[in-house]
């Protein structure tokens, strides 16, 4: 599928998942679904670990955590309709290996007429290593009706070979579900999670869709800090009082060509990029 020349209206939406209400933050996720293919969204980005809330103990992960076949899946994507993806952060059972159930830190990239793809978090930052197995699959590039979407999970992000190599196998917008707990920073500077998302999209010529959690959390304080970055590494849209983040993005075909002689792609030269 070749990538649209039109804008992609992007939505994200920063929830406050509660642990331990399962019921209460699929119902939660399912309102935001409703409302973007209502609106006419082309994709929906949802927080990491939306289906759980975040700061988990080790069982607590084990009794919220999703099967990858999950039915819930399916009734999302028929809430979705024709016309809208999204990209939600979820709990994932794994199922067991000889040293016991693995569970994940995933995102279900939901895109219209094909099945859920799973992505799981490659990157795990700080506790998560006591709960969650790190993923070991390429991050999936999917095709949709705006064009090709890659996923990331926040620490991932900090890493500035996932992005570009996304963007090197066609992507055109990235989403990336994420909880950022809140870092001191200089006044009136973006937090550094925003810089490294807005340096991302500038370097390879790709929209970035970052959706963070809101509230507080057993003492971890979020940055709340959902940001939409363009494909020329510009922050743009806006959030509205419901925590309803839009944004409309270029996706045009010469977006990657930043002078007459420049080409972000073509002007690589990675024979010299080699520890």
């Amino acid at each position: 599928m070749s990538f649209s020349t039109n804008q992609a209206r992007i939505r994200c939406t920063q929830l406050a998942p509660r642990i331990g209400d399962g019921p209460g933050n699929l119902a939660q996720i399912e309102t935001e679904l409703a409302s973007a293919a209502s609106d006419g969204i082309d994709l929906l980005v949802l927080p990491e670990l939306a289906t759980s809330g975040y700061s988990l103990t080790p069982s607590e992960a084990r009794d919220a955590a999703l099967p990858a076949d999950s039915p819930v899946f399916a009734r999302w994507q028929a809430i979705l309709g024709e016309h809208t993806s999204a990209v939600i952060g979820f709990c994932e059972h794994g199922g067991e290996d000889p040293s016991g159930v693995l569970i994940y830190n995933s995102a279900v990239i939901l895109t219209p007429g094909s099945a859920p793809t799973i992505y799981r978090k490659l990157h795990l930052w700080d506790t998560e290593k006591s709960i969650f197995t790190p993923g070991s699959d390429v991050p999936p590039v999917v095709d949709t009706p705006f064009g090709k979407l890659g996923t990331v999970i926040c620490y991932d992000l900090e890493f500035p070979e996932m992005p570009r190599s996304l963007a090197l196998r066609g992507a055109d917008v990235i989403a990336v579900p994420t909880n950022w707990p809140y870092i001191s920073r200089p006044e009136n500077e973006h937090a550094p999670e925003v810089v490294h998302a807005m340096a991302a999209a500038r370097a390879s010529g790709v929209a970035i869709a970052c959706c963070d959690r809101s509230g507080e959390e057993r003492g971890t304080v979020w940055t709340e800090g959902t940001t939409v970055v363009g494909t020329d590494g510009w922050v743009t849209g806006e959030m509205a009082a419901s925590g309803r983040y839009d944004a409309a993005v270029e996706l045009a075909g010469d977006r990657r060509r930043i002078s007459p002689r420049n080409d972000v792609f073509g002007d690589r030269r990675p024979e010299f990029y080699e520890l």
